[in-house]
């Protein structure tokens, strides 16, 4: 089911071509449709969401049923089996223990002759979060988008989320809102719900920054508010590297690969090892493993098209094919992962032994699972506290600190042709040096 790859006798482009294939869909006419959503949204505001909902969704919401209610949240947690509600509050306790680590500060530094600079570190106002509702339904992504929010400090957090066909939220997502701290909640999806966060509506108000995953229309509006707001990623299919030596369990490997598989015909599973024996028994225990599993339909696909499994010469070499590729998520399977783990520099979440694997990332450990997806990991972070934060600098420079610093301003201001700006130097330097010579006599 996975495409085998000798690497002792290939180059690492052909995987990297596997790959590309997924991004070569043609997203201009997602891109329009979900412009002109938002243009819509922007002129007609709430009318404009209803319509959309009802048309796209079939899904009747208006003003007095669009936000959801104490009452509505209280049900819900109340029809929630009480172990997955501990469930998710031992979760959460892990996710804000883990991000309280991430959290920054103000700060200021005092240096000789009378100059002061800082940095000032405070929250964004307000954070909306999208969730994926309807068909699907995942509690988990409410803990991970709004937590690191509640851990910046975050005043407001405001919550979008498609609902099922009779207008009401699944339970289980409001039971994590609750949990999380989610101040509003508000039922719907798709470009309209993007578009109403970032510009705002009568009933949705507008928020700084937007986060959480949704299907391609949602990716493509976020692409286009970007600017007016601020965005976590654009995040793509998800993916998943196994790096496996001779002593790996197969059972195991085979398990983690298609629990990526199950999400998307797109996502992609890759195994990387050194023993051909091993290699062919997580063939034959996807095999025997997939017959049992509910999307086994998706996961073959997945495996079919994305699925690789490539062989090296020693379990060293997948350094490099780690570092090229950038994986989403990245398990080391391997006797001793700590000796791998400081040669990896593009790995968006990195899972150590036979007994950390994805989903325990995913659901429960405490870092977050909002991950930069198709090698953008080479360049972007986890979604993190800082992401809910904002910086200012300042300065301050005594009178004597201001003479001392004024002639090499002023060369670098006209070495750049900006005579206003070196302009605004000579006034204060002329009039100061005047008055010394005032005083001089």
């Amino acid at each position: 089911m996975l495409k085998k790859i000798d690497l002792r006798g290939s180059s690492i482009d052909k995987i990297k071509d596997i790959l590309n294939e997924r991004s070569k869909k043609d997203l201009t006419e997602y891109r329009k449709v979900a412009q002109d959503i938002i243009n819509n949204v922007i002129e007609r505001k709430d009318e404009a969401v209803f319509e959309y909902t009802l048309k796209l969704d079939e899904i009747d919401i208006n003003k007095n049923n669009i936000k959801v209610t104490k009452e509505e949240i209280k049900k819900a947690v109340e029809s929630v089996d009480q172990n997955f509600i501990n469930a998710l509050k031992n979760a959460a306790d892990n996710i804000i223990e883990f991000h309280e680590k991430q959290k920054d500060k103000s700060w200021q530094m005092q240096k000789p002759g009378g100059k002061i600079t800082g940095q000032i570190c405070q929250p964004l106002e307000k954070a909306g979060i999208y969730v994926p509702g309807g068909r699907a339904s995942y509690p988990s992504s409410v803990l991970m988008t709004a937590l690191p929010a509640k851990v910046a400090g975050v005043k407001k957090i405001v919550m979008v989320t498609p609902p099922s066909k009779d207008a009401k939220v699944d339970p289980k997502i409001l039971a994590a809102a609750d949990i999380a701290g989610v101040d509003e909640i508000y039922k719907v999806g798709g470009a309209q719900a993007i578009a109403a966060l970032a510009y705002g509506t009568k009933l949705i108000p507008s928020v700084d920054i937007i986060v959480g995953p949704g299907n391609i229309y949602v990716t493509m509006a976020k692409e286009i508010v970007f600017g007016k707001v601020k965005i976590d990623m654009t995040a793509g299919p998800s993916e998943i590297m196994v790096v496996a030596d001779q002593k790996s369990d197969p059972s195991y490997i085979a398990a983690d690969l298609m629990s990526q598989a199950e999400h998307d015909p797109l996502a992609s599973s890759i195994l990387i090892t050194e023993s051909t024996e091993l290699a062919d028994k997580v063939e034959n225990e996807i095999e025997k493993q997939i017959k049992s599993l509910s999307k086994k339909d998706i996961i073959k696909k997945s495996l079919k098209n994305y699925g690789l499994s490539i062989e090296v010469n020693k379990i060293i070499e997948s350094i490099d094919i780690i570092n090229e590729i950038g994986p989403e998520h990245l398990e080391l399977s391997i006797e001793n992962p700590f000796d791998l783990l400081g040669d990896i520099k593009n790995a968006a979440s990195i899972f150590l032994g036979e007994y950390s694997p994805e989903p325990l990332g995913d659901y429960y450990a405490g870092p977050n699972h909002v991950l930069p997806t198709e090698g953008t990991a080479r360049f972007f972070s986890p979604l993190s506290v800082r992401d809910f934060l904002k910086y200012s600098s300042f300065i301050y420079y005594t009178k004597d600190a201001f003479l001392k610093a004024s002639d090499d301003v002023i060369t670098l201001a006209e070495g750049e042709g900006l005579t206003a700006h070196a302009n605004s130097i000579k006034v204060r330097k002329e009039k100061l040096e005047g008055e010394e010579d005032e005083n001089r006599y």
